[in-house]
């Protein structure tokens, strides 16, 4: 959902389709559709023999915004936020019209929760660790996510990170959150309003996480405090953090670094439980081993990026 309103229909790109810039004259090939939203519509090209994730739009105004949002992620290299800007230019239809689009990365990844299916519920901390680092940083650079949901999350690998494939949602802190889902969005549950800061975006971190083991969502009941808190008890992997997810539904971090303090001291005291438990449980020995692992690939995956 946003609160804005279509005014055209944005351009159909059909595989093997070349678009063309008006300016630029880069070609990029059209290899298929990736996904469409409020703001425009994703395809997967390839250019010069290189794949690329091109978002064309008939709102050019949104366009120029979320071209200053990778811009600004660029400045913060190092930490690799979001997906790399490549190209900005403008496509114009054979009827005249004239669209926008940007060229961007193309992040070849697998959704979280199916690598969490995967791989094992050990990796949660460590993708948790990771958003909330991208998170810090963005909010320094003063933009919230905004729309932060599981279809704008892929894990790639090499190492294995988490990336954010779509910074549609993005909106500048103080202002009014531009485009949202509902299942993520606080403002939905009645815990909050739609307030661009930190904490609508750890309200939607939490969300994330409660969804890896709910993919079909669910609508509110009654109080959703005490909803969403007997969804998180339920669920037994995600127990060793329930207080600080708790503490982000209701809004009580002020930001993500505070709240990575209480992610980080929840995954040492579970990695100490389990070795102080080991010699009863024998299966522990190899939780510990994984969840050592997982420590390990968070800690490279910042000092790669």
């Amino acid at each position: 959902m946003m609160n804005k309103t279509w005014k055209r229909p944005n351009p159909y790109f059909a595989p093997g389709m070349q678009v063309k810039g008006k300016w630029h004259k880069n070609i990029y090939t059209v290899k298929r559709k990736l996904g469409s939203g409020a703001i425009g519509t994703v395809y997967l090209c390839e250019s010069a023999g290189d794949y690329a994730a091109l978002k064309v739009s008939d709102k050019g105004s949104s366009i120029t915004t979320e071209v200053n949002v990778l811009k600004a992620i660029d400045q913060a290299q190092g930490n690799k936020l979001g997906p790399y800007l490549l190209d900005v230019d403008d496509w114009v239809a054979q009827t005249g019209e004239q669209f926008s689009f940007y060229v961007m990365e193309y992040i070849n990844g697998e959704p979280l929760s199916d690598f969490v299916r995967q791989h094992g519920h050990v990796w949660l901390g460590v993708f948790m660790l990771q958003l909330l680092d991208d998170l810090e940083n963005l909010h320094q650079l003063g933009w919230v996510f905004g729309d932060l949901k599981m279809d704008n999350l892929l894990v790639s690998k090499s190492p294995t990170r988490v990336r954010w494939v779509d910074v549609g949602g993005t909106t500048r802190i103080g202002r009014a959150i531009k485009e949202y889902t509902e299942f993520y969005d606080r403002g939905y549950w009645e815990l909050g309003s739609r307030r661009a800061e930190p904490s609508y975006d750890l309200f939607s971190f939490a969300m994330i996480f409660l969804s890896v083991y709910h993919p079909n969502h669910f609508v509110k009941r009654g109080n959703s405090r005490q909803f969403l808190f007997r969804k998180l008890d339920a669920i037994k992997p995600l127990q060793p953090y329930n207080y600080s997810l708790k503490k982000a539904i209701l809004g009580k971090y002020q930001s993500s670094a505070e709240m990575k303090q209480d992610i980080s001291k929840a995954i040492f005291q579970a990695k100490r439980k389990t070795q102080n438990h080991k010699e009863k449980v024998p299966i522990a020995i190899e939780s510990v081993g994984l969840m050592s692992l997982a420590i390990i690939y968070y800690l490279t995956s910042i000092y790669l990026f």
